[in-house]
């Protein structure tokens, strides 16, 4: 999976930003230990998180 910044997080809407946490959760499970393919999951799955977090509750 390719990294997900915080500038692309920001610039995508939060149904888009939920089904990119599942995929770099699954991604992040399925890569070897110490790799940087599990890295940039871990980091896309922060700047995923961070993004959800700094937006409102959806009503």
């Amino acid at each position: 999976m390719k990294l997900v910044s915080r500038f692309e997080a920001a610039s995508r809407s939060t149904t888009e930003l939920l089904s990119l946490l599942g995929q770099a959760q699954l991604a992040f499970a399925a890569a070897s230990r110490g790799s940087q393919e599990r890295r940039d999951a871990l980091e896309s799955i922060r700047n995923i998180e961070n993004e959800l977090a700094m937006r409102p509750p959806a009503l």
